[in-house]
């Protein structure tokens, strides 16, 4: 078995028959929705109403059958399983390289637990040290983030699609991947000083929002809690 379907198949723990799961975007979550999927289809899970979060999780749940609601419908969901990807040792995260990071915040704030699934790989002592921190902006005048990015200490570029054009997001935004040379020091100030800035949507940093990461090798699962985790 592969670390990620490891990892997803351990986080159905966290999921009950009635319950509402927010369904994460990405490879890692992909294979946690199979899994659901394959619970549903089985009958050992009943009653299950997934809140997708982005435009691609929510045709991949379609297409698996799973039951699909909103959070207008369902504005606080029981449990969210997600990947990242890069956990630290406090289970904060970088998320949103596959550019739903805005949909994935929200729905994990409004859910009551966010459950992550890796593989061994993307953990790390200190967060921006091996992944990009995507940042998404509006379009108008996208260009003036660059230098205040640069300011914070990053080199930001701007993520385009397959044809070469801007990608654009679920919500209409582009996204800039800001590298961190020596890694993030401070994720809070780094959080708070691009919650500051106009034209700054969101970020991918989710800090003190994750309550369990499975963390997968080939040959295990580690169950990790922010008050409790050997992960690094």
């Amino acid at each position: 078995m592969n670390p990620k379907q490891r990892a997803a198949d351990a986080a159905l723990k966290y999921v009950e028959s009635g319950m509402v799961v927010g369904l994460g975007t990405g490879s890692t979550a992909d294979q946690f929705l199979r899994a659901l999927a394959a619970a549903i289809a089985a009958g050992t899970l009943t009653g299950i109403r997934g809140v997708p979060t982005s435009l691609q999780s929510e045709r991949r749940a379609r297409e698996l059958g799973i039951p699909l609601s909103t959070l207008a419908e369902t504005p606080r969901p029981d449990v969210t399983v997600d990947g990242a990807d890069e956990v630290d040792p406090n289970l904060d995260l970088i998320k949103g390289l596959g550019g739903a990071l805005l949909r994935e915040k929200i729905v994990a704030q409004n859910s009551a637990k966010l459950v992550i699934i890796a593989d061994a790989g993307k953990v790390v002592e200190r967060l921006g040290t091996r992944a990009m921190l995507p940042v998404e902006v509006v379009t108008f005048a996208h260009e003036v983030q660059v230098p205040f990015l640069r300011n914070l200490g990053a080199e930001p570029v701007l993520r385009v699609a397959a044809d070469g054009s801007p990608f654009v997001t679920d919500n209409g935004n582009h996204i800039y991947d800001c590298r961190f040379p020596d890694g993030i020091a401070d994720p809070q100030r780094v959080e708070q000083s691009l919650k500051r800035r106009a034209g700054i949507v969101e970020t991918g940093l989710f800090l003190g929002i994750a309550a369990v990461a499975f963390v997968a090798d080939e040959d295990h699962a580690e169950e990790c809690t922010r008050e409790s985790c050997a992960i690094a």
